[in-house]
């Protein structure tokens, strides 16, 4: 597996390349509502 910091564009299949973007969305995603929850709860 290439991660996208360490490969060229060129490089990576078009798979990875979703799944890079998948994983990205991911880690942006999850910690959203975890940290609501965690504001709404802590008040």
């Amino acid at each position: 597996m290439c991660l996208p910091l360490f490969c060229s564009p060129t490089s990576m299949n078009k798979e990875s390349k979703i799944m890079g973007r998948g994983i990205l969305l991911w880690l942006l995603g999850v910690p959203i509502p975890i940290i609501i929850l965690l504001a709404l709860v802590w008040r």
